[in-house]
């Protein structure tokens, strides 16, 4: 089977080194086929570092390369052209979160792309990582009953948001949300430049939010940078009728009234003795494998082995496999991050009202 082949437009990012590497660590699964980078001197760094040719448009690299898919990976405000541009040559698209950056902007995509059949599909990873996808699937199996709640203090807003939507089996429904912020210091962790280099003492903006579905509620707590702090936990929870997910810890009581004490145990190769290479091999449930890493034996953090799922289902996609993200879903999950922010900022309890995108 031939790897699927990808150009990026926006190759020097930050985000876009996350594509470059899985396809370095996955020959046979990805090949980058050409990058537009539209700075030269970026751009013959970019082909020393990774082998690629890049282009300086998208024309230029149409015009030597054909892709399976386009991964747009340049700021919101920028990204309108080049879709436009892709739609009208049918060259699905793979696009960064977020997939534009107000409500209009969003509105304005579903009324010139997705209404006229273009082929998009937004890289939202976080729902694929693999502990996320060991607790949709003890979700999915029904032995936590009905899910009712849910605490996400993961990341920020629509990443939140999205983690709340799954986790509950919320689509498109209307949404009651109070909010608050509380301010206080800590010390300063690790930005995207790498680690701190002085001990001191920097602002600190919690962010609280309840999202009150009517009959599901989810709860949404960030701290900025907490994702990187190694002062701060990340955090999920899940309750249901019959049990809950608490971080890795899972609690649930039988019918037969018999109560279960479990652990989500990660299952790694290449510890002690093993000799198979060091990679995740999933993660099991009491005996049961609630994932299994389908990247094995690729040496890929956790990020990239969800980046490297989307990958893959996008390279599905454009052959005519179902989507997996939509347009539609990532300007939710969007529209719900602004409306978190709206409360905060006015004090006020917000109602969220249906979108030109809401399935009819």
């Amino acid at each position: 089977m031939k790897p699927v082949k990808f150009s990026i437009i926006g190759g020097a990012g930050f985000r876009a080194q996350y594509f470059l590497r899985i396809a370095q660590a996955l020959p046979e699964r990805f090949e980058v086929s050409g990058m537009v980078v539209r700075n030269e001197e970026k751009g013959r760094e970019m082909e020393a570092a990774w082998g690629t040719p890049t282009y300086r448009t998208l024309e230029g690299l149409l015009a030597e390369e054909r892709p399976d898919f386009v991964l747009i990976s340049v700021s919101p405000a920028q990204s309108l052209d080049y879709l436009l541009k892709l739609a009208e040559l049918d060259i699905p698209v793979l696009l960064e979160t977020p997939p534009a950056p107000d409500l209009s902007g969003l509105q304005l995509l579903h009324e010139r792309l997705t209404l006229r059949g273009a082929r998009v599909q937004v890289a939202e990873q976080y729902h694929f990582h693999p502990v996320q996808q060991a607790r949709l699937a003890l979700i999915q199996s029904g032995r936590l009953g009905r899910i009712t709640e849910t605490t996400v203090s993961i990341s920020h807003l629509y990443h939140g948001v999205s983690l709340i939507r799954k986790m509950l089996g919320i689509t498109y429904e209307d949404v009651r949300i109070r909010a608050m912020r509380f301010a206080s210091e800590w010390v300063q962790g690790p930005t995207r430049s790498g680690p701190p280099t002085e001990d001191k003492l920097v602002p600190s903006q919690r962010d609280l939010a309840w999202l009150d579905f009517g009959d599901r509620l989810g709860i949404y707590d960030f701290t900025k940078d907490q994702h990187r702090s190694w002062t701060r936990s990340n955090h999920l929870s899940v309750r249901g009728e019959r049990g809950e997910i608490f971080d890795n810890r899972v609690l649930i009581q039988q019918d037969s009234c018999a109560e279960l004490r479990m652990e989500l145990k990660r299952m790694n190769r290449g510890e002690l003795e093993n000799a198979e290479g060091y990679y995740l091999k999933g993660i099991l449930c009491g005996e049961q494998w609630v994932y299994e890493n389908p990247f094995a034996p690729a040496r890929l953090y956790d990020d990239e082995i969800a980046i490297a799922f989307c990958m893959q289902k996008m390279a599905e996609y454009a052959a005519g496999g179902p989507g997996f993200y939509s347009l539609a879903e990532a300007s939710q999950d969007h529209y719900l991050g602004m409306m978190i922010e709206k409360a905060i900022a006015t004090g006020e309890t917000v109602t969220s009202v249906p979108q030109c995108w809401v399935p009819s």
